[in-house]
């Protein structure tokens, strides 16, 4: 397979020293958190969604969720104190986002976010996010997540 890209997720990384390692896999169509796991033999808990949403006044936020869960709108609303949040359409998403949907990281993006992470993420050994590319996810451990992003810890899995 190719050379695995230099992101600007990638260039992040590397500047604040994280250690990870790159994961290219074959890119399905809405494939998702299902394809990847299965690619990269892992579990698709492990592997982390990175999405792209908005508040009623149009703020856009990031909310890292496990891949075999969904989020709760309604309990992130509660949790961040918003009325009302919602996903992005994907034209606004890769706006806020600088990334495609599909290969969206929360590292290095086109405008700074607030980033909502669910609290389960930061008690797995590893994880595997999206490195700003289709097709590409980055391993690493949870505590550099936590160090670069400093993410606000949520609780809405469902």
């Amino acid at each position: 397979m190719s050379k695995a890209p230099v992101t600007q997720a990638i260039r992040v990384l590397r500047e604040h020293q994280v250690t990870f390692t790159e994961h290219l896999y074959k890119y399905e169509e809405r494939g998702g958190t299902t394809v990847s796991a299965r690619e990269l033999g892992v579990d698709e808990h492990c592997v982390i969604k990175t999405l792209i949403m908005e508040d009623e006044n149009r703020k856009p936020l990031i909310v890292l969720m496990h891949g075999d869960k969904e989020v709760s709108t309604r309990n992130l609303a509660r949790q961040i104190g918003a009325k009302h949040v919602e996903p992005c359409d994907p034209k606004t998403a890769d706006k806020h986002s600088g990334y495609m949907v599909g290969g969206t990281s929360p590292f290095g993006t086109r405008h700074i976010m607030p980033v909502y992470m669910e609290a389960g993420i930061a008690m797995l050994p590893r994880i595997y996010i999206n490195g700003g590319k289709r097709g590409f996810l980055i391993g690493l451990e949870p505590e550099a997540l936590l160090k670069v992003l400093k993410p606000v810890s949520v609780e809405v899995a469902v």
